[in-house]
């Protein structure tokens, strides 16, 4: 396709595309490691290290709240927390409330870690200026259309 087809294409449609390829590659790479997106999120939300802003535990429909701009409509919060619970990596309290573990802080910490990995090869062949150049395009296409960057 050349630039000027480029040019009349969708913007929206390409967006679409490119945020379904890259939440399934993320998440395929995720279950090779042997976890799901969710259950890192939930981890993150659990964490006064990372997200859980007074480092207390949080009900299911607490932490899809907390997670309603980036959880997908199929993601079964429920179902990702017993097997966290199974894992040893969060406990429940009789108020049903969620609570991160040490296990599960370590392994956000070693889950954590792998990030930079699948980052990298989603940018393999992207220089940094081209990446912020996209971020930039897209943030002003946000605005322009009414949209907030929050």
């Amino acid at each position: 396709m050349s630039d000027a087809e480029l040019a009349d294409q969708p913007a929206a449609y390409w967006t679409g595309v490119a945020y379904e390829a890259l939440i399934a590659f993320t998440r395929s790479q995720q279950a090779e490691l042997g976890f799901t997106q969710p259950q890192f999120w939930l981890l993150r939300n659990l964490s006064e290290n990372d997200l859980s802003p007074d480092g207390r535990g949080r009900t299911v429909p607490e932490l899809q709240q907390a997670m309603r701009s980036y959880i997908r409509p199929g993601d079964d919060l429920r179902a990702e927390a017993e097997v966290l619970l199974e894992r040893g990596w969060i406990t429940r309290d009789p108020d049903e409330r969620l609570w991160i573990t040490e296990a599960g802080e370590a392994a956000r910490v070693g889950l954590k870690h792998h990030a930079p990995a699948i980052r990298a090869r989603i940018h393999q062949g992207i220089d940094d200026a081209d990446y912020v150049t996209t971020l930039k395009v897209l943030q002003r296409m946000i605005r322009n259309a009414g949209g907030s960057l929050s």
